[in-house]
């Protein structure tokens, strides 16, 4: 419905046009001078038999009156300013309100609106602070927990754009996820020189999407970052409100990435027959889907619960300790910050996603039963590397439903009493009496702790880069392009 303050712009507009008074027109439309004034100035909802009197005064349709648009440029300027000024982030500056009049010169109120307009730009790409950024993290894990991590609408989404891709079954081709883009209208072009600040980028001008070359190594990853970027037209995402919605929108269509690789049926048949069989394993998992032991693992989390009534933990964690990323709702009790992140929080010494690094044979998963204060867990933990450093991916369930896994029979069992410090924390006091006044360590300070968090429409896209990037091949031949890119 048009907005009250722009249907009273413009019947004042035809009014004055008019030659009428605001005593004529009231008293030719039955109405008082007083209610009419409300009208104009939008405090009052006009009645529809109040309009059509109006308008046949006016000699204009109905219509006319209730159009959207403001009459003039200077009423769009003032309707703007009102709203402008109606703001949160206006209000918070504690500025008095400036009235707007006849007096009031056009030029000062484009300045104005210039510079609201700017403010929300500023506010917009401004800076969120690490603590913003955990709250925000930690409120969709919790909204996550509420629904056990499964996402019903994306799994939904992901079924019909299997369909468009032609899978039936097995582990979902290039091929396959080509077909998904070329169904919404875009064509996957592998380059080389993608934008640093970018994993993806998506032409909607001209239908493409950029994607690292296609000779990398990993083409599971590919397939995760073309599905990803797919995602977001699939699930019609918007420019980003805020950072705490560009994390909602990057879990979403990582959510959905994984359901397309990992197609919910097919999947929860094939762990419904290990179940039974009393043979659960994120290996044989990962290996029928052709994916990551991370993604395997993380797949299990959306569906374990939904589908197989078991609750489960997952966390991912370096090599120094600290955790990357997790999810439970089998009350594994995770470390916590005072916002109750869990991100960069060390896990205790006694848990497998630890222990498992001190294993000589890395190349197998490592089973164990972790004794803590909320219960008894079991867990299989498989390490890896990166160009960063070593990292463990740990899946687990409480004690009592260990025995659907493989590993179950594992005699490795270690004791936690975290977050007690005695249970790993502490140091013997032995070496606290003697080394304590006898060394001096200079700590190692990663450079993301005092960074601060990227700003942007994108969090950590340089937007110059990305135009100049869609500028250089923006202008190349489409169907030479296109070519190149069947070849690779």
């Amino acid at each position: 419905m048009t907005d009250p303050r722009t249907v009273g712009m413009r019947i004042r507009h035809f009014r004055t046009r008019a030659g009428l008074t605001l005593d004529q027109l009231a008293a030719a439309a039955g109405c008082s001078a007083s209610q009419l004034s409300l009208v104009e100035t939008g405090k009052r909802e006009p009645r529809l038999s109040l309009l059509q009197h109006l308008a046949r005064e006016l000699g204009v349709p109905v219509a006319e009156l209730l159009s959207p648009e403001p009459p003039s440029r200077r009423a769009a300027l003032e309707l703007a300013l009102e709203k402008a000024q109606q703001s949160a982030t206006y209000a918070g500056l504690g500025l008095p309100r400036v009235r707007v009049s006849k007096s009031l010169p056009t030029e000062a109120l484009e300045a104005l609106v210039g510079l609201h307009s700017e403010l929300a730009r500023r506010v917009d790409a401004a800076i969120a602070t690490p603590e913003e950024a955990r709250r925000a993290n930690t409120e969709l894990r919790g909204w996550m927990r509420e629904r056990d991590n499964y996402l019903p609408e994306v799994e939904e989404a992901a079924r019909e754009a299997l369909r468009w891709g032609g899978y039936t079954s097995g582990a979902l081709t290039h091929r396959s996820v080509a077909r998904m883009a070329e169904h919404l209208g875009f064509t996957l072009l592998h380059v080389d020189d993608l934008p640093h600040s970018t994993r993806t980028v998506t032409d909607l001008a001209n239908g493409r999407i950029y994607l690292p070359p296609a000779s990398i190594p990993g083409g599971h990853g590919l397939r995760s970052l073309a599905l990803q970027a797919i995602g977001h037209r699939v699930l019609g995402h918007d420019k980003p409100r805020g950072y705490a919605d560009f994390l909602r929108q990057r879990l979403e269509i990582s959510y959905f990435a994984a359901a397309c690789l990992v197609p919910r049926d097919a999947a929860v048949a094939f762990l419904t027959e290990a179940k039974k069989n009393k043979d659960l394993a994120v290996e044989d998992f990962r290996d029928a889907f052709g994916i990551t032991h991370e993604t395997a693992a993380q797949r299990l989390t959306n569906l374990m619960t939904s589908h197989l009534d078991l609750r489960v933990h997952f966390l991912r964690v370096g090599d120094d300790g600290a955790i990357y990323k997790g999810f439970e709702n089998d009350g594994m009790a995770f470390p916590t910050d005072s916002t109750g992140a869990i991100e960069g929080q060390p896990v205790c010494r006694q848990w497998p996603a630890r222990v498992a690094f001190t294993r000589r044979d890395r190349t197998t998963e490592y089973h164990q039963y972790t004794d803590t204060p909320s219960g008894t867990y079991w867990s299989s933990t498989q390490t890896g590397t990166t160009t960063t450093g070593a990292f463990s991916i740990s899946f687990g369930v409480p004690y009592a439903d260990a025995k659907w896994f493989r590993g179950r029979e594992t005699t490795t069992r270690t004791v936690s009493r975290c977050p007690d410090p005695s249970c790993c924390r502490e140091p013997e006091p032995g070496l606290a009496d003697y080394w304590s006044s006898r060394s001096w360590p200079s700590a190692t300070v990663h450079a993301h702790v005092l960074a601060p968090l990227p700003a942007g429409t994108f969090p950590g896209v340089d937007d110059r880069e990305v135009y100049e990037f869609l500028d250089r091949h923006g202008r190349r031949d489409a169907p030479a392009e296109a070519e190149t890119s069947r070849r690779t």
